[in-house]
């Protein structure tokens, strides 16, 4: 039975070879970061206020003109259709049947109109990765302007890939060539072998045009994240030229990147340490999360990400000044243990937990959760 998001972890990592498992659930280095998201979220207790009518209760938010159902949306994850064949479209339509927001990584393997067109009702962000040839860049924001996109995702924690042992370990990389083990490994995973030998190995699709094929190079380039080490604030401008609609800067941990932001136009930001995938002795973005709230003071709306696993872990971060929580490994999870099912399972599940939550907690509306409701573990 499937009660919690755990649950939905242990199905995909009996269902997936270790180097696709550990390339999803792993992190940098001593991969402390990622305990830090987590155990920083538990380190926080929720104080109900009593006798409150929760009679009727509304959990929805409304961004940029959207209404979601809930305050949690799909993060941005690569390489998406490693874990199943299909695997963004699936995450996009899974979101949209919930009313809530996808957000497309760059490094995802199905064409981003063909992701677009197949949840069209649904409310879906591009995430931009800039990598040193711009033009790249430049062709994705164009077609995601022309597919209806609703908001571009700016993610600039990336100048270089994160020191991930666990790939290194199990020689990841592209082009792939599995070693003895890596093959033994693929024997005894028979329903996902299968299952890649009839799709074909994904590819990053949506590094060219649909004029040309991507070339391997570019695409083993993106997986090791060669981004534009350039890029500036001032770069800001550029995109500005390119896109019209929200644009969103992910990947902001320090209160001063958050007023930078907010100087140059941006019109939220999303408080990540890119699920400990990055730079393993950063802090957990629960606790960051205050300080860039009090440098914003409300004036842009402010997503996180980063080890959340349940629905109280949302209504934390509400507390603590958050628009909406993004989840990553919880939704890639449900892919694997069950496809489209599986990840509008598991958003239920948040739904659920925020909702059971908020009425424990004594609140109708998500205009109720205030700072007087979290208290730190001490």
């Amino acid at each position: 039975m499937m009660l919690r998001t755990a649950d939905f972890r242990t199905r995909a990592r009996s269902r997936l070879p270790r180097f696709v498992f550990d390339y999803v659930d792993g992190a940098a280095e001593d991969e402390q970061c990622i305990v830090r998201n987590e155990t920083d979220l538990r380190s926080l207790h929720l104080l109900p206020t009593c006798l409150r009518d929760t009679t009727e209760q509304d959990v929805s938010i409304e961004v940029f003109g959207q209404r979601w159902a809930a305050p949690v949306g799909i993060a941005p994850v690569g390489f998406a259709g490693l874990v199943r064949p299909g695997g963004d479209a699936m995450l996009a339509r899974a979101a949209a049947s919930c009313r809530l927001p996808f957000v497309l990584s760059t490094a995802s393997n199905e064409r981003l109109e063909h992701v677009r067109s197949g949840a069209a009702v649904g409310t879906q962000w591009l995430q931009l990765y800039v990598m040193s040839d711009r033009a790249i860049a430049e062709q994705m924001v164009r077609r995601a302007k022309n597919a209806g996109y609703g908001a571009l995702v700016l993610t600039v924690d990336v100048p270089v890939s994160g020191m991930r042992e666990r790939d290194l370990r199990n020689r990841f990389k592209l082009p792939f060539r599995p070693g003895v083990r890596t093959l033994a490994d693929l024997v005894t995973h028979p329903a996902w072998s299968l299952s890649m030998a009839f799709a074909g190995s994904p590819g990053f699709v949506n590094l060219a045009d649909g004029t040309g094929p991507t070339s391997p190079q570019l695409q083993a380039a993106l997986l090791a994240r060669t981004m534009d080490r350039s890029l500036t604030w001032e770069s800001l401008k550029w995109l500005r030229s390119l896109w019209d609609g929200p644009l969103l800067v992910k990947g902001l941990l320090h209160p001063e990147d958050a007023k930078r932001a907010l100087a140059h136009g941006v019109d939220g930001v999303i408080v990540s340490n890119h699920g400990g995938r990055q730079l393993d002795c950063v802090p957990s973005t629960i606790s960051a999360l205050p300080a860039i709230a009090q440098a914003l003071d409300g004036r842009v709306p402010i997503f996180i990400d980063g080890g959340f696993r349940r629905g109280s872990d949302v209504v934390k971060a509400i507390a603590l000044g958050a628009t909406a929580a993004f989840v990553g490994r919880p939704a890639i999870w449900g892919l694997a243990a069950n496809g489209e099912a599986g990840v509008a399972a598991t958003l239920r599940l948040f739904i659920e937990e925020i909702s059971r939550t908020m009425t424990l907690l004594g609140a109708s509306r998500i205009s109720d959760i205030q700072p007087l409701h979290v208290q730190k573990n001490v």
